[in-house]
């Protein structure tokens, strides 16, 4: 089979064994130098695309991908409004809500609160929260019966579970006989929910949207109104249209105001582990230049043969960029197989190592989950095989043309 004489002598140069096994030692260091680099890369970039979906996850489950408000705080005759927007296109859902921050109070102890007033039925469209429930059910939360569902974090700390009854104190303040004394009600906990402590979420309680109106004296008044719509990428276009057809007194408020610098911080924080990572391939890359540098040297004598038969300065350096590169595309191949296998399995492995050590190394406390995710995206793995490659090939360049340069006369005077 006819091969070019450069690829024949530099694979040929690549497998044979040397007589300096020295440089044939720092060639395979190299080879899985570059591997190893591709490897932790490949992990690591997994990861943290796993721990950005996770947190997208989380905060889409429960945050609505717009929120309509008005200057004055709150909303009167809120059902037009919910009308106009339903008919907008892209909306999927529209739900009204009432905020307020109180203290809740149990057995001596005291929780800060953002407490929300909603209509089950609503917000299960808006959000998960459904979903998250671990006690009780949202169906409770019937406008009359002061039931109240808690976020775990509260609960926990109340020492509460469903049946208990908690008091919620408000800001707002009553004038009796006794004098001015803050507003409290005595609500039924008949429910807890779990969207994972490291959200925030777990620290808000809910109740029906006529309780609320009148804990808050908003009599027939609501906060705003939770929007979702198709596609939560474009809402910064969808809100700016929105806000054209309402009046100079809403407000809009979307999920990247309130998330968008989080997640532009963990895309940064992505960047930057990618080029810091790099370097462990750099390195590498280092070595290979050295390893040719010696090969060069070691085969002086060859080069200046294949130079009095004939072959060209562009034939030697061909030689050699085929050596260099084999060793960067088989550790290349080695980095990527590698990289694929380990963050395929890295969640199994994790916690096949915090079982052995009886140690929980992630928590949802912190991290919004309790293990670590991993999801690959092929886009970074051919990303970093292609960066892996050019700086394979770049390294070949000077050792191959320095090989290029070897006279044949200076090279066999001392054979």
């Amino acid at each position: 089979m006819f091969r070019p004489i450069t690829f024949f002598i530099g694979l040929r140069y690549t497998r044979a064994k040397r007589r300096n096994h020295f440089i044939s030692f720092v060639s395979m260091m190299s080879m899985f130098g570059i591997a190893l680099g591709i490897i932790a890369l490949i992990t690591v970039l997994s990861v943290m695309n796993g721990f950005d979906r996770e947190i997208k996850k989380h905060v889409f489950s429960m945050v609505p991908a717009l929120t309509v408000s008005s200057e004055a705080t709150y909303i009167e005759n809120w059902q037009d409004l919910e009308k106009f927007i339903k008919k907008v296109p892209d909306v999927t859902a529209v739900a009204p809500y009432v905020d307020g921050q109180v203290l809740i109070t149990n057995g001596g102890r005291v929780h800060p609160s953002l407490i929300r007033g909603i209509i089950p039925g609503e917000e299960k469209k808006i959000s998960a929260l459904d979903d998250e429930m671990i006690q009780g059910d949202l169906k409770s939360l019937v406008t009359g019966s002061f039931g109240i569902v808690l976020g775990a974090d509260i609960a926990n700390y109340l020492d509460v579970m469903v049946g208990d009854k908690v008091t919620v104190v408000t800001s707002e303040m009553s004038v009796s006989l006794a004098g001015v004394i803050p507003r409290f009600k005595r609500f039924m906990v008949t429910g807890i929910f779990s969207a994972g402590g490291g959200s925030g979420f777990d620290s808000m309680s809910f109740i029906s949207l006529g309780d609320a109106q009148k804990l808050l004296e908003m009599k027939t008044a609501v906060s705003g109104l939770h929007v979702n719509i198709n596609n939560v990428y474009a809402v910064r276009e969808f809100a700016n249209q929105l806000m054209q057809q309402l009046t100079p007194t809403a407000r809009i408020m979307t999920w990247a105001d309130q998330f968008g610098p989080f997640f532009k911080a963990v895309s940064l924080e992505k960047t930057m582990m990618f080029f810091i990572l790099m370097l462990i391939i750099a390195v590498a890359v280092f070595n290979l230049v050295s390893t040719l540098v010696m090969v060069v040297n070691e085969k002086e004598s060859d080069i200046a043969i294949l130079r009095t038969i004939g072959a060209t300065p562009r034939t030697i350096m061909g030689i050699f960029i085929v050596q260099g590169a084999t060793i960067g595309i088989v550790g290349t191949l080695l980095g990527v197989i590698g990289g694929i296998a380990l963050a395929t399995h890295v969640t199994e492995i994790v916690r096949w190592i915090e079982h052995v050590l009886h140690m929980q190394f992630i928590s949802s406390k912190i991290y919004y989950v309790d293990y670590l995710p991993s999801e690959i995206q092929w886009g970074d793995v051919l990303s970093i095989s292609l960066w892996a490659l050019g700086l394979s090939f770049l390294a070949t360049i000077y050792p191959a043309w320095r090989a290029s340069k070897t006279e044949p006369v200076e090279a066999l005077r001392y054979e």
